[in-house]
């Protein structure tokens, strides 16, 4: 397993417009080949002017990530600037686990 995460900081005036769309976007990306699953976070103690959320997506293998990235990544990320341009910022990382998961 792998997670990609999306850290979003979005701009107060756009967010109940931005929201119902974010929830859309990550339907439609749990639904690509590779991905299992996603959890939607609003980042409680932000230190931005906007309001910040993260985004894990959860994937099956770092080839399924490269899959997206090679593939579907440029179309998905323009076409949140296209409906909302210069209404939020996104800075994105990799997490690979290093333990077993612990219940």
């Amino acid at each position: 397993m792998i997670i990609y995460e999306v850290n979003l900081e979005v701009d107060r005036d756009i967010v109940d417009a931005w929201l119902p769309w974010l929830h859309d976007h990550v339907a439609e990306m749990v639904a690509l080949e590779g991905f299992s699953g996603a959890l939607v976070f609003e980042v409680v103690e932000p230190e931005a002017a906007g309001r910040c959320f993260c985004c894990q997506y959860q994937l099956s293998s770092r080839d399924a990530l490269q899959n997206y990235l090679d593939h579907h990544a440029e179309r998905m990320r323009a076409e949140g600037q296209r409906r909302f341009p210069g209404g939020f910022s996104a800075a994105r990382r990799i997490l690979e686990p290093v333990s077993p998961e612990l219940r």
